[in-house]
């Protein structure tokens, strides 16, 4: 294992005399806060400890299995731009484009319909052969591996589910509104062209002859891209050793946030360590102090804050070999396919550097689980994927799944407000980084900065985050309340039963 990915079970007590900040959660946004206060002018290793708590492993959720798409249309605007160039500053500081695939590319939205497609199952050599009717729809299996040789898919229909932000629900009977319509874009949408003509010259990885319309959202001045999961881990190395020390990082599961009765703030986190697998140890809680304390834990937020308003919509995703290596050109592509008379779908594409990843659309139906090993997969959704993007490129079509995943968006469920919550809540020395949608890793590098000014400074110089306040959506305060109101009935109990005795 590299140094900077050595984890510990127990704190080594090197944060003890030290201004101790408590970082929960080391995806991208948990990362990136880490890096930024390490980064920061007013950051002494000798002063200063950071503690990066995560439960099974660095990117385990969304942060490795997003599409890693960037740009300066997404949401929200108070920090897009900041994050957008912190993008650019970073891979030009560290050569992103090696290390982690940062490219510029360009967007586009199309329109088509392959409803009069018949559905098709490949061979190992790519050919087309007839679909087995009789494959279990139901079919659940966790598959994250890589997938070699024969595909088989389930033949059912891929259908829009549930969705948040700006994305309405649709049932299979309605035309879904376009995925991009959850997406601030540029108002400057330009029209490419008409039937069979519609493409750009460059697009030849996708069948034109499908496609009723394209659309422009955005070019290499506002669109970029990076990989999620080797930039996430980028990160926190570089992090480790500009911390001169003065960074841990801890494998274990937080339970709750720990309170001072007098004043109210809180005071540090009970977790359960996930590293030790000796039954003795698995229900070990362990308590540690700190200074100020960091919520960067995604959809699973509301586990550890029950009444923050935010929730996990899952979302399939598939990574492809094209076929035989054939480079594919920099574009992101979202979609809207007519599949029948009253059903779509919308698969976004994206085009990296050695494959392709494809995502499909969110659902709601299954609750966030506790840890991020705990996410279901459905093989069919992934497969249903790999059918349909295959229906519109034949190089695709041929290609290969690497794999097969599924991850949860933490989404605000607020109607005015798409998020993310960044700031103080309104419990002193607890501070929330959550709730991103599909922009975490878009906005992770403005949201480290900030939280890097907030926790060393105690105010934002880069942008201005008052509409994200934590305190506006929800009352963290309510959390500690309840349990010293527990407390004092369970000890009031306790005196009643002594003076029974006597």
């Amino acid at each position: 294992m590299p140094e900077y990915l050595k984890f510990r079970s127990k704190p080594s007590g090197r944060h003890e005399g030290k201004q101790h900040i408590i970082i929960v959660g080391a995806g991208i946004v948990g990362v990136c806060t880490a890096y930024y206060i390490v980064k920061h002018p007013k950051f002494d290793p000798e002063k200063f400890h950071i503690t990066l708590i995560e439960s099974k492993r660095v990117a385990g959720g969304a942060s490795g299995k997003a599409g890693g798409l960037l740009a300066l249309w997404a949401f929200p605007e108070q920090i897009v731009s900041l994050s957008f160039n912190l993008h650019q500053q970073l891979s030009n500081e560290y050569n992103g484009e090696k290390e982690w695939g940062y490219r510029r590319l360009t967007t586009v939205s199309l329109e088509g319909d392959i409803s009069h497609l018949s559905n098709k199952k490949h061979n190992e050599h790519g050919d087309d052969e007839d679909e087995d009717e009789d494959e279990d729809e139901d079919e659940d299996e966790d598959e994250d591996e890589n997938s070699e040789g024969q595909y088989e898919f389930d033949d059912i229909s891929f259908k829009r589910t549930t969705t948040h932000d700006s994305d309405s629900s649709s049932s299979i009977t309605d035309r879904p509104p376009k995925k991009t319509s959850r997406n601030t874009r540029s108002s400057s949408t330009v029209q490419l062209g008409s039937l069979k003509s519609t493409l750009p010259p460059t697009l030849n990885w996708i069948t034109s002859s499908l496609i009723e319309s394209c659309s422009k959202l955005g070019g290499t001045d506002t669109t970029a891209q990076v990989h999620p999961y080797k930039f996430t881990n980028f990160i926190l190395k570089k992090a480790v050793e500009e911390s001169k020390g003065a960074l841990e990082m801890i494998l274990g599961k937080v339970n709750q946030i720990t309170y001072s009765e007098e004043s109210g703030s809180a005071t540090g986190v009970e977790y359960q360590p996930t590293s030790v697998k000796e039954d003795k140890h698995q229900d070990e809680i362990i308590n540690v102090e700190a200074d100020q304390i960091v919520l960067t834990v995604g959809p699973w937020t509301s586990k550890i804050l029950p009444d923050c308003p935010i929730s996990g919509l899952r979302a399939h995703s598939i990574t492809i070999a094209p076929f035989k290596d054939q480079p594919v050109s920099p574009y992101a592509i979202f979609t809207e396919f007519k599949t029948g008379p009253y059903s779509y779908i919308s698969p976004e594409i994206y085009a990296r550097q050695d494959e392709v990843y494809v995502c499909g659309e969110g659902d709601s139906t299954v609750a966030v689980p506790e840890t991020t090993d705990d996410v279901e997969v459905v093989k069919s959704k992934c497969d249903e994927l790999f059918r349909q993007v295959g229906k519109v490129s034949p190089n695709l079509r041929r290609g290969q799944i690497l794999k097969r995943q599924a991850c949860y968006l933490p989404v605000l469920d607020v109607p005015s407000s798409s998020g993310p919550l960044i700031g103080e809540t309104n419990v002193s020395n607890l501070y929330l980084a959550s709730g991103h949608s599909c922009w975490g890793i878009n906005n992770a590098p403005g949201t480290g900065k900030i939280m890097s000014e907030l926790l060393l400074e105690g105010d934002v110089k880069c942008a201005d985050i008052s509409s994200l306040d934590p305190s506006l959506y929800f009352d963290a305060s309510v959390l500690f309340e309840d349990e010293v109101e527990e407390y004092d009935y369970e000890d009031e109990a306790a005196e009643e039963d002594e003076e029974d005795e006597y």
